[in-house]
């Protein structure tokens, strides 16, 4: 049924929630509360200063409203909870005002200050607490649509179609209650076993389905046929031979997998993983080489246009002796521009082309493609290959990710997927020095900086956010401006860069910054991925407890790139426990372990920009043993051929996976 039809949503409501894939009745159940709150009186006397507080109680006296700020409002009023006589007040709340009278019941929602004896309420509802306590689930809003509007237009939905992918012996197995209870349960769960019930299955079910497709294209990539290919390997060592480097053994080992797949009868699809700075870039650009001489056209995908820019220049230098034609692809480019790059693809004019998504658009069409290679967050996703199946290409896939990730992890998740990982550093870096600082002892961070900026160096400085919060109090760009203005404004350039800014101010920042002219960048994490200045020796990153640890080595990732000495300046005056894993080691295999641990698969996989994990209930950090259930038993019906007794299964994967 049309979510149009249920009552309370109009034409605009229901714009705004198909915007987010909520058309029917059906995508309404499927929209999950992203937590729950458990509404249950609080004893008094258990709390303590600043706890979460629910109490009912009578009011007994008249609400007092004050205003200020034009659109800021605060009612104060005495609740009378028995023992006690709480002062309540509540922000923004005025239209309540009539509604509190004298001798009602209401229960109030907040924060308690236990000095004062009062309460700053969150919500207030009228009559008294339930005598058992209610689970109450919790939506994220849509564009102005209230957690409580969906709440009540879920209410609403009588009747709604499942498909019920877990074959029933699998169900038996792990006495797994049906979906569509599932369902109902999530978004009205009566006790806390009845939610636990309703999660097992639907967090097994996702876990289960993906699982299956990664399965499935593993075992597909093993009955693909390959590209025809006979490359002499002394061309390939000669090449290597000539670099002004010598590889590490993780790099020749990862190297010789990927001629011997390349070579091979079967379609490459592999993932190369290794720490910031481990040489991943040259492993792409020697697997480039290899489908150059193949006779095949390659294409490498950055995630921005900085980072294709970047490949840019270093393939360019690289290759300054090889009759190599090399393009490049983005968005931003002109369209006249454009043109010229689709008419020199098509004619083979062009060997390698660089670029963004902009790669695998719809005019985009390629001569002879063998091989493509996405660095950074973006996976190779299903819709890509459609596009090339589409026009009849099914190149090798070589991804590149910065973000090592533990073994144990990457063969389960990247179940579609061989790994390669890189450990060991190219000779002459040394390891970048971290120190952990408090805000109170600044003078010691500005003092290493000044050291850095007489020796010539470069410094990046990084906040977390753009602009002022009344709500947190963190350092931002616009302050630390002014501070690092104050401090070395007389004697450096200094330069600001985030996200607000447009595309061409960022340009010309960031070209000051790799000409030298800007000494210390003040910026956001725009600069965490795929910048090289190689002059820049030291990064200062405050509120450094904002970030994940894997994050965080990111961005040290921008220091230590030549053989000088560098140093990472962390400022926090929270977590500092955390932190100081990063003064410790510079191995991101064990940073990303350690953030594992302690934040989930968020952060280390890019859940949020893959397709393919993106889970709405399953997390890979708790849920791992129901993954490697999954795993298993995903495995079992591929391998004995039992997937033809599950029709739906059989449509789902002919939907999704079978597209290369």
């Amino acid at each position: 049924m049309e979510i149009i039809n249920l009552k309370g949503i109009g034409p605009k409501t229901a714009k705004i929630l198909e915007s987010v894939g909520i058309k029917t009745t059906n995508d309404l159940m499927n929209y999950y509360p992203f937590k729950y709150d458990l509404i249950k009186r609080s004893n008094i006397n258990e709390l303590i200063d600043d706890d979460k507080i629910i109490i009912d109680g009578i009011v007994e006296n008249n609400p007092s409203v004050f205003y200020f700020n034009k659109k800021m409002n605060k009612m104060t009023f005495k609740l009378n909870i028995g023992s006690y006589l709480l002062n309540i007040s509540i922000f923004n709340r005025a239209f309540l005002k009539d509604k509190i009278k004298i001798g009602s019941i209401i229960t109030v929602i907040g924060k308690f200050d236990k000095i004062h004896n009062s309460v700053t309420a969150s919500d207030i509802r009228f009559g008294k607490l339930p005598n058992i306590p209610v689970i109450e689930p919790i939506y994220h809003s849509i564009n102005g649509i209230s957690s409580n509007q969906i709440k009540s237009f879920i209410k609403m939905v009588e009747e709604f179609d499942v498909i019920e992918y877990v074959p029933d012996y699998l169900k038996e197995k792990y006495k797994l209650i049906d979906k569509k209870s599932s369902i109902k349960i999530i978004h009205n769960p009566k006790n806390t076993n009845e939610l636990k019930q309703a999660e097992n299955y639907l967090k097994y079910e996702e876990l289960f389905l993906f699982m299956l497709k990664m399965n499935s294209l593993k075992l597909n990539k093993s009955n693909k046929i390959g590209l025809n290919r006979n490359v002499d390997k002394k061309y390939v060592d000669d090449f290597i031979e000539k670099l002004p480097f010598k590889l590490t053994i993780d790099q020749t080992l990862c190297v010789n997998k990927i001629y011997e797949e390349l070579n091979s009868i079967n379609r490459m699809n592999r993932l190369v993983q290794g720490d910031v700075g481990s040489g991943k870039t040259i492993i792409a650009i020697i697997a480039l080489y290899i489908n150059y001489l193949s006779g095949y056209q390659g294409a490498l995908m950055a995630p921005t246009e900085v980072l294709a820019y970047q490949h840019l220049s270093n393939l360019k230098n690289i290759f300054k002796n090889y009759n190599i034609n090399i393009e490049i692809l983005t968005g931003s480019l002109k369209n006249k521009e454009k043109k010229d790059v689709y008419k020199k693809l098509q004619s083979k004019e062009i060997d390698i082309i660089i670029g963004t998504h902009a790669l695998f658009s719809e005019d985009v069409i390629y001569n002879n493609l063998g091989l493509v290679i996405t660095d950074e967050q973006h996976r190779f996703g299903v819709n890509q290959r459609g596009n090339l199946k589409n026009k009849g290409i099914t190149p090798d896939i070589l991804y590149l990710s910065a973000t090592p990730i533990p073994r144990t992890y990457a063969l389960t998740i990247y179940g579609d997927m061989d790994v390669s990982s890189i450990k060991t550093m190219p000779s002459g870096r040394k390891e970048v020095i971290t120190i952990l600082k408090k805000n109170k002892d600044i003078k010691d961070v500005l003092l290493l900086m000044l050291q850095e900026i007489k020796l010539k160096h470069q410094i990046y400085v990084i906040a977390p956010l753009i602009e002022e919060s009344d709500k947190i109090d963190l350092e931002n760009v616009n302050e630390l401006e002014e501070k690092m203005t104050t401090a070395f404004g007389k004697i450096c350039k200094i330069g600001v860069i985030h996200g607000k800014m447009g595309k061409d101010q960022k340009d010309k920042v960031m070209e000051e910054f790799k000409e030298g002219k800007i000494t210390i960048l003040i910026s956001t994490t725009v600069i965490e991925v795929g910048v090289d200045v190689k002059n820049a020796t030291m990064i200062v990153i405050f509120d450094a407890y904002r970030f994940g640890l894997s994050q965080l080595h990111q961005l040290r990732g921008r220091v230590g790139r030549n053989n000088v000495q560098s140093y990472c300046a962390l400022i926090s005056d929270k977590e500092r426990e955390r932190l100081d894993v990063m003064t410790k080691t510079t191995d991101g295999f064990k940073i990303s372990e350690e953030d594992f641990k302690l934040r989930g698969s968020g952060d280390l996989f890019g859940v949020r920009q893959s397709g393919d994990m993106n889970f709405k209930l399953a997390n890979f950090k708790t849920d791992f043993n129901i993954l490697v259930r999954a795993k298993e038993d995903s495995n079992k019906i591929l391998e004995n051929n039992e997937i033809n007794n599950y029709p739906k299964l059989v449509k789902l994967l002919n939907d999704s996976v079978n597209l290369d």
